[in-house]
């Protein structure tokens, strides 16, 4: 069901009015305005409860915004009602940022046991190995990235780059300078405006 048609359905005679907004906030969204998509949002939200496209987008929104107990509310709605894990690495983020590492282990086996895209795989993980370092368990955070950064990769993905970045940035706090040094370089040559790479390399020597 495309996301006209959710809202039109759950809208009623004022679903068009409230698609229309809907689309405002992606394009705000879309543009980096989180605030302003929180604003247009909220009244859809109240008048619209079990859309799922709408609890997803203001979740992101409020994500975005540094909202992290709110976004999760709404991502946590978002789930049940969609019945989808697409939002959970988002999700275990949240949970990370309020310290709540046992919703974060819980959230990474439903990921886990569904198993999706490797991209969403990937970014779950990434979430888990910092909730794991965030309590001084650097070295099964390592461990965690480091099995899956250790392949080839025929095709590099923004994830991949992302998982490297991750790890180079854990090796970097276990003191292993020359791994770290060895993935930071690994983006730069495929992505050399990838975040902050160039300095992190440049402080590595």
């Amino acid at each position: 069901m495309s996301v006209r048609d959710e809202i039109l359905r759950h809208g009623g005679a004022r679903g068009e009015r409230w698609f229309q907004a809907v689309a405002q906030a992606s394009e705000a969204f879309a543009e980096d305005r989180e605030r302003d998509a929180i604003r247009i949002l909220r009244p859809v939200q109240k008048a619209l409860p079990g859309a799922p496209s709408v609890r997803e987008l203001l979740g992101l929104s409020l994500y975005r915004a540094g909202q992290y107990k709110a976004a999760a509310e709404e991502l946590e709605v978002y789930a049940q009602l969609s019945h989808e894990v697409n939002q959970h690495p988002v999700l275990m983020d949240c949970a990370r940022a309020l310290g709540d590492h046992e919703r974060v282990k819980e959230l990474w086996a439903e990921l886990a046991e569904v198993s999706p895209s490797s991209e969403l795989v990937t970014e779950g993980r990434i979430v888990l190995a910092g909730s794991l370092a965030d309590r001084d368990r650097i070295g099964e955070a390592v461990a965690m990235l480091g099995r899956r950064a250790s392949g080839t990769v025929k095709r590099i993905q923004p994830h991949h780059l992302r998982l490297w970045y991750a790890l180079a940035d854990l090796e970097e706090r276990a003191g292993n300078l020359p791994r770290a040094r060895t993935l930071f370089d690994r983006i730069r040559r495929h992505d050399a405006s990838f975040a902050d790479v160039a300095e992190r390399l440049a402080a590595l020597g």
